[in-house]
C-alpha cells in the first residue's frame, strides 16, 4: 500500500498532541429495546460498559444478531425515535451522548466523531458523485471553500489509497471497485481527524487483499493520530492483527472481556472458545470436519433466567440456568468472564484447538510480540 505509506496522515494532522490516558468514550449499562405496537419488547443490547482511550483499538466481537451493531448506532444517535428505547450512558468526554439534541449531535457527528460502515455501496449515494460527498463534510464543519474542499477531497482520497484520485471526485459509487468505495468510505469518516472512529464490519465485502491493505490504514490512523477506535467485526483474524482489547457479545450481553493477547491464549468463556474452535485450518488434513457452534443465535434463552448461551453448550449444566448472572473477574487481571463453568485456563488442554493456538500466536506477534 505505497500510495499511503509513501504520504502519511500525520502530515494532516492540526490537532494538539493527544492525552492517550484520557477515557475518550465510556459507556455505561448501555440498554437498547425496540417495541413494535402490540408486539413484545426485544432487548437487543442488555447492559453493555466498555470504555476506549485514545490511540487505543477496542473490539466488539459476536455472530450476527449479537448486539454489536446496534451498540454503535445508539452510540452514534443513528437509530430511530419511534419504536426504540435507550438507555444507559455513552460518555464522550463527560458529554452523554444518549442526552443530546439532533442539532447538538450533528455538530459533534462528523466533526470528532465518525464511523465506517459495513456495506459502502448502500452507505454511499448512489446518484451523487463520490468527490461531492467527501467535500459536504469538510464544507459542513470548517470554514473552507468550495475548491479548497475539493483539494482536500483529492488529498484525502489519495491518502487513502485511490489511485487517480482527481477523477474518481467525478465518478459515482458504482463506478468504483468494492475497494475503492470501502476507502472512499474511510476518507469521509477523516476528512475532519475525528477523535473517535467506530468501524462497523469495514471489511467485510473485501477479499483479503484489500482488507489487509483497509486494516494497514486504519493502524496508521491509531498509531499517527492517536484517534481511538472501536472496531466492530465477526472476524478474530482481524481482532487479531488490530484490537488491544476485546469484548465477546452474546445475545446482547458481553460474555468475555480481556485484552487480545489474554483472550486468545486463554479463552475463559464457552462462546470465545467456540469462536475459536470453529476457525478452518488451511493445514488441517483433508476431510477434517468443521467444528462449528451447535445450534444458532435464536436458540437462546432470556438473560434473566439462564445463561443465554446454555442451549447451545456442550458443557452446559444445572446450574447455568440461574438468573442473571454477572460478569466476574477470573485469572488474570482485567479479565472478565459471565460464564458457570468457564474453560481451563491452561493453553495445552486438549481441548484447545489448532485454530486457537495459532491464532494466540498471531495476537501476540502482531507487534513484535509485544501489545502496543
Amino acid at each position: 500500500m505505497a500510495a499511503v505509506k509513501d504520504s502519511t496522515l500525520v502530515q494532516r494532522s492540526t490537532r494538539e498532541p493527544v492525552n492517550r490516558t484520557e477515557v475518550l468514550l465510556e459507556v455505561e449499562n448501555l440498554d437498547v429495546t425496540f417495541q413494535r405496537r402490540g408486539g413484545r419488547a426485544t432487548r437487543a443490547v442488555d447492559g453493555v460498559s466498555f470504555s476506549v482511550r485514545p490511540g487505543e483499538v477496542v473490539g466488539i466481537v459476536g455472530e450476527s444478531g449479537s448486539g454489536k451493531s446496534v451498540t454503535s448506532m445508539a452510540i452514534m444517535g443513528l437509530l430511530p425515535t419511534r419504536g426504540v428505547r435507550v438507555s444507559g450512558k455513552a460518555l464522550y468526554r463527560g458529554r452523554n451522548l444518549l442526552e443530546m439534541d439532533d442539532a447538538e449531535f450533528s455538530d459533534l457527528r462528523g466533526r470528532e466523531l465518525a464511523m465506517v460502515f459495513q456495506d459502502p455501496m448502500s452507505s454511499l449515494n448512489p446518484v451523487i458523485p463520490v468527490g461531492l460527498q467527501v467535500t459536504e463534510v469538510l464544507r459542513r464543519h470548517s470554514d473552507i471553500s468550495r475548491s479548497d474542499a475539493e483539494d482536500e477531497a483529492e488529498d484525502l482520497l489519495r491518502r487513502c489509497g485511490i489511485p487517480d484520485p482527481r477523477r474518481r471526485l467525478d465518478e459515482y459509487p458504482h463506478q468504483l471497485s468494492g475497494g475503492m468505495r470501502q476507502r472512499a468510505l474511510i476518507a469521509i469518516a477523516l476528512a475532519c481527524k475525528p477523535a473517535l472512529l467506530i468501524c462497523d464490519e469495514p471489511t467485510t465485502a473485501l477479499d483479503v487483499t484489500i482488507q489487509a491493505q483497509v486494516l494497514e490504514l486504519l493502524k496508521e490512523l491509531v498509531t499517527d493520530l492517536g484517534t481511538a477506535m472501536v472496531m466492530i467485526t465477526h472476524d478474530l483474524g482481524v481482532v487479531a492483527g488490530l484490537c488491544d482489547s476485546v469484548n465477546v457479545m452474546y445475545a446482547g450481553r458481553v460474555v468475555e472481556s480481556a485484552s487480545r493477547r489474554e483472550l486468545f491464549e486463554h479463552p475463559r468463556h464457552r462462546y470465545t472458545e467456540g469462536l475459536l474452535g470453529s476457525i478452518p485450518r488451511l493445514d488441517a488434513p483433508r476431510g477434517e470436519p468443521l467444528q462449528p457452534i451447535p445450534g444458532t443465535p435464536r436458540d437462546t434463552i432470556a438473560w434473566s433466567k439462564a445463561c443465554a448461551f446454555a442451549p447451545r453448550c456442550r458443557h452446559a449444566a444445572d446450574d447455568c440456568v440461574v438468573s442473571d448472572l454477572g460478569l466476574e473477574p477470573l485469572g488474570r487481571a482485567g479479565h472478565l468472564v459471565r460464564c458457570v463453568h468457564p474453560a481451563p485456563e491452561n493453553p495445552e488442554d486438549p481441548d484447545l484447538s489448532a485454530s486457537q493456538r495459532a491464532i494466540a500466536l498471531s495476537a501476540s506477534d502482531t507487534s513484535g510480540g509485544e501489545e502496543r
